[in-house]
């Protein structure tokens, strides 16, 4: 274990922020996909409308994790928080710094009374999934469901043909 702390980020951060998502985003094989901006990011993140929150954690006056959800809501359970990144930069992973993050994500929702946390997990990212079915967390193949998605160029094509 390592002395670490968890806080909420400020507009300050989203560099940190943004080096954070772009690790993340090697590490799960997709190095190019990050295309948000900091300027996105202050705008969505700390803007009259926040769109998503982020805790994150300190070491040795680092940012070393993140954990970025938003508020969701199911016409079947209600109130949710989606989990959609959970990362802990290399040098700290193993080191309760995860832990920590994700305790700080599932006490938010306990407060907010959420009635439900979700996020996706890669299949081949065991250590991960591992890691989540100890917490309790259920973790479901979903053959009969497939994750739907546009971008905004796809959009856009859609809408102007």
């Amino acid at each position: 274990m390592i002395n670490h702390n968890i806080r909420k980020a400020i507009k300050e951060d989203v560099s940190d922020i943004l080096r954070l998502l772009i690790e993340l985003a090697v590490f799960e094989k997709e190095p190019d996909s990050v295309k948000i901006t900091e300027e996105e990011l202050i705008k969505d993140g700390f803007g009259d409308k926040p769109r998503y929150e982020c805790f994150l954690a300190e070491a040795e006056n680092e940012i070393v994790g993140l954990a970025f959800f938003t508020e969701r809501y199911s016409t079947w359970v209600g109130d949710t928080l989606h989990l959609e990144d959970l990362i802990v930069t290399q040098k700290y992973r193993g080191k309760g710094v995860g832990l920590s993050l994700y305790k700080a994500f599932l006490n938010e929702a306990k407060n907010r009374g959420a009635n439900r946390v979700e996020w996706s997990v890669l299949d081949w990212n065991k250590s991960a999934i591992d890691f989540y079915k100890k917490s309790g967390a259920q973790i479901e193949s979903l053959n009969s469901w497939k994750i739907v998605r546009m971008d905004k160029e796809s959009i856009n094509n859609f809408l102007d043909s």
